[in-house]
């Protein structure tokens, strides 16, 4: 993983774990890999991991057995409401984009919905 160097690391991979769980790549109650191996593969200092995973887990997205792991949510609610945030967002982040581009509302939407038919 390349990391942007505009954001904190622990950060960047907390965002790389939350699309794993809206995508479905990891499941409500799936183990995430344990701090030293993820250490390893993210080539980063453990504490980093562990930052990212206590933060995951003050944000309810994951939670941590002792000498068992750290586990994903079994909660679908909280899933559900991570995936409405994080697609809001990148609306937003859209919207902002597109407005400073000149376009008005009508524009865009008139936009999405030609695209929309398109990727059918």
């Amino acid at each position: 993983m390349i990391f942007n160097e505009s954001l904190p690391i622990y950060t960047q991979i907390m965002n790389l774990i939350k699309k794993k769980i809206v995508s479905g790549e990891l499941k409500g109650g799936d183990k995430l890999t344990s701090v030293r191996e993820s250490s390893t593969e993210f080539k980063v200092n453990p504490n980093t991991i562990q930052r990212a995973y206590q933060e995951l887990e003050r944000e309810g997205l994951v939670f941590t057995q002792r000498g068992m792991g750290t586990f994903v949510t079994e909660d679908t609610e909280t899933i559900k409401n991570l995936k409405k945030n994080m697609a809001s967002n990148i609306v937003k982040s859209f919207l902002i984009d597109m407005k400073s581009l000149g376009f008005n509302s009508e524009d865009i939407i008139e936009l999405i919905n030609e695209r929309v038919k398109e990727v059918k």
